[in-house]
């Protein structure tokens, strides 16, 4: 529950070269392993995202503030879990979530969750609980998850996001993938395969990059570029982060292309 998170807006062809490079039983290491229940692979997540009125933990995330919090519900369609989650940007500027599930017809704004979140941000920061919360945003998506020895890799495909407040939708491109890497901090061989792609990590959240689009009059230049690039079709090269040198995003290269048949 405490990690270090990088996110990537991957094309689709180098997304199944890096799965098949992962995955290769003759991985030195050994292959990661793809979570598998019931036979499959890939699962429907749903979340809702809580937020002040005056959208107090977007604003924050945007300051770079390092008491920044999110909350959301977390919703798992296949096998109908519920969990109420809170995310924190702990000392190290690592991501530490807490959680608590939700059951029966309890809703993320009764008064348990609610004592539950105080609990957490006075513990973790000192501080007290937003008076009001809202729901926000939700997101939809299929998700693949690959594990190893202290690395595990999410691959989102399908995202839906939906301004729960103004009543806007916008969708992620069908040829993207939204991959994220979470470690204790080192590089995953998932990013340095990415990199060698000539794909760099995005400045992006579903959260912010979403509502981003959603609500142009926010001031949101961080993920402003990025967020273009999932949901509008921008330059790639726009939406990734300014370190490293420059890529050519217009071409594959020849050890990133698909698998062969």
């Amino acid at each position: 529950m405490a990690r270090f998170d990088r996110s990537y807006l991957v094309p689709a062809e180098t997304f199944l070269y890096m799965a098949e490079q992962l995955t290769d039983p003759g991985r030195p290491g050994g292959p990661f392993r793809a979570l598998t229940i019931d036979g499959r692979r890939a699962f429907r997540y749903h979340s809702v995202y809580y937020d002040t009125p005056g959208l107090r933990s977007f604003h924050d995330h945007r300051q770079g503030r390092r008491l920044r919090f999110k909350v959301r519900e977390r919703v798992y369609e296949d096998t109908g879990e519920r969990q109420f989650e809170v995310k924190l940007k702990g000392k190290r500027g690592d991501t530490v979530k807490h959680r608590r599930p939700i059951v029966g017809a309890d809703t993320p704004l009764d008064p348990g969750y609610r004592a539950f979140l105080a609990e957490t941000l006075h513990r973790a920061y000192g501080i007290g609980s937003p008076a009001t919360l809202r729901p926000s945003l939700s997101t939809d998506y299929l998700r693949a998850t690959f594990v190893a020895d202290g690395e595990r890799i999410t691959c989102d495909a399908g995202l839906v996001c939906d301004d729960l407040r103004a009543g806007r939708r916008v969708t992620c491109g069908a040829d993207l993938v939204l991959v994220e890497t979470k470690t204790a901090g080192h590089l995953t061989d998932a990013d340095r395969l990415l990199h060698a792609c000539g794909v760099r990590p995005a400045v992006f959240t579903k959260y912010c990059g979403a509502l981003a689009v959603l609500r142009p009059a926010l001031p949101a230049n961080r993920w402003r570029r990025a967020a273009r690039w999932a949901f509008g079709g921008g330059d790639p090269a726009e939406g990734a982060e300014r370190e490293g040198p420059a890529v050519d995003h217009g071409a594959t290269d020849r050890r990133c292309g698909p698998p062969a048949p």
